[in-house]
């Protein structure tokens, strides 16, 4: 009788657990929303390779319905708490399947994706889903509490979310899913989708900044497209051609909106000897817009389009304020380090050095040639003893002479001109010179002869 009790409670506690285990999926399916953040990888160097798997990837629960992304934003929040919208839906888009890939542009293979983005994720952030004022999911990876924990460079991770438990986990291994037809831009009627619209053309799409005199990695180099027209544009089926290849765009723009693409096919030439050429390329094969970049980049800077003149042509301009998917700012000189500033004439930043006035002590003064302290002289009048007077010419004191007529007759006295008597000695000085000369130079004839004279 016992034996058949504790057989009893053993089936009745498989069975309530697994109630409360289907008590517990409910819940857990319950904190999931009907589009939720799947998976997030912000990105690591592999084999020298920047932003290998940098992606997010937004899921749904199964339907066999597709669900509209209508003004679907992610929302991304770096580790200082500023905010930054990474991409958002376009009105005429929806998911027709399980999955939406969105990857960093600059990523290999980023243009197998549904969609990409232009800001890379950091080791410490948040992502959130809204759409307009409502959060409809998030996640953060900060490591403090509250959220996941943040990303190891030296361990590339991917963080999954666990459709069991509702939450994440880092997982070292996770397969992108890369199937275009999951997500689609057409007009969503009420009696069904697939109603495709004919997309809008690259007319209305201008290059309006390159960067291609990178710093440190190719990585940098990027192209931002400005939509100038009052309609958003869709990229898939438009190409921009560079040295006579084309390379496929892909991802939408919004009315005077920034689109930036970073090359991971090609690199840009960072300073070019030649004009270097690059097209907008229409998906009917015509070109749309056409612009050169010169000679003369600088190191860490871009060329903008920060302008049109009287005639209505675009001024582009080396910037050191390189702004990708935002407008254009001029920025003639590159921003210096604290102690240093621009010297205008070379373009260079060099050492501020202050110059404080010297000052001298008492009875000194500041020679403004050398930079040093004089003593300065004071000259008083000299004062000769009785007896004495000061010769202004020489400064010396002098006897005074008295002439006393019962002594002395005053005769008269001749002189002769001081000039006269050096100009007498200058010649009989060079006189002299060149008989000494003569005498040096015939020296040896004048000792023979003398040799003759005493012989005879």
């Amino acid at each position: 009788m016992k034996k058949f009790n504790v057989l009893w409670v053993v089936i009745g506690t498989i069975i309530s657990a697994i109630m409360l285990g289907d008590v517990v999926r409910a819940e857990a399916s319950d904190l999931i929303p009907e589009i939720y953040i799947k998976a997030i990888n912000p990105g690591y160097t592999v084999d020298g390779k920047s932003n290998v798997g940098e992606m997010i990837e937004i899921g749904r629960k199964e339907s066999d319905t597709p669900i509209s992304l209508a003004g679907l934003t992610v929302r991304y929040t770096n580790s200082s708490g500023n905010d930054s919208s990474l991409f958002t839906f376009p009105d005429n888009s929806y998911m027709a399947g399980e999955l939406v890939l969105l990857r960093l542009a600059s990523s290999p293979d980023s243009e197998l994706a549904n969609a990409t983005y232009s800001k890379t994720l950091a080791m410490s952030a948040k992502l959130t889903l809204m759409r307009g004022e409502e959060e409809i999911d998030a996640v953060c990876w900060t490591g403090k509490e509250g959220c996941y924990k943040s990303f190891i460079s030296a361990k590339p991770t991917t963080l999954v979310r666990n459709l069991e438990t509702g939450g994440y986990e880092h997982l070292e291994e996770y397969e992108l899913h890369y199937d275009k037809n999951n997500y689609k831009v057409e007009v969503i009627e009420e009696e069904g989708y697939g109603a495709e619209t004919r997309p809008s053309q690259c007319k209305k799409l201008v290059i309006s900044e390159i960067l291609s005199y990178y710093e440190t990695s190719k990585t940098e180099q990027f192209i931002e497209l400005y939509n100038a027209g009052s309609e958003q544009i869709l990229l898939d089926g438009c190409n921009l051609s560079y040295k006579n290849k084309k390379y496929s765009l892909s991802g939408i723009v919004r009315p005077e909106e920034y689109y930036v693409y970073y090359p991971s096919e090609f690199s840009l030439t960072k300073n070019p000897t030649n004009m270097n050429t690059l097209e907008i390329i229409d998906t009917d094969g015509t070109t749309v817009y056409k612009m050169n970049y010169p000679n003369g980049q600088r190191k860490g800077a871009a060329y903008a389009l920060v302008g049109y003149d009287e005639k209505g042509e675009e001024i582009w301009r080396v910037t050191y304020a390189p702004t990708p998917g935002s407008p254009n700012n001029y920025q003639e000189y590159r921003t210096c380090e604290a102690g240093k500033v621009i010297n205008e004439a070379t373009g260079n930043c060099v050492k501020v050095t202050t110059v404080a006035e010297k000052v001298c002590q008492e009875g000194y003064y500041l020679n403004i040639l050398t930079g040093r302290c004089k003593k300065i002289e004071t000259k008083t009048e000299k004062t000769c003893k009785e007896g004495y007077y000061l010769n202004p010419e020489t400064g010396r004191c002098r006897k005074i002479v008295e002439n006393k007529s019962a002594d002395y007759s005053i005769e008269p006295e001749e002189f002769e001109e001081k000039s006269s008597f050096v100009a007498l000695y200058a010649v009989l000085g060079v006189v002299v010179i060149g008989m000494i000369y003569l005498i040096y130079e015939f020296r040896h004839q004048i000792v023979k002869l003398g040799r003759r004279i005493l012989r005879r």
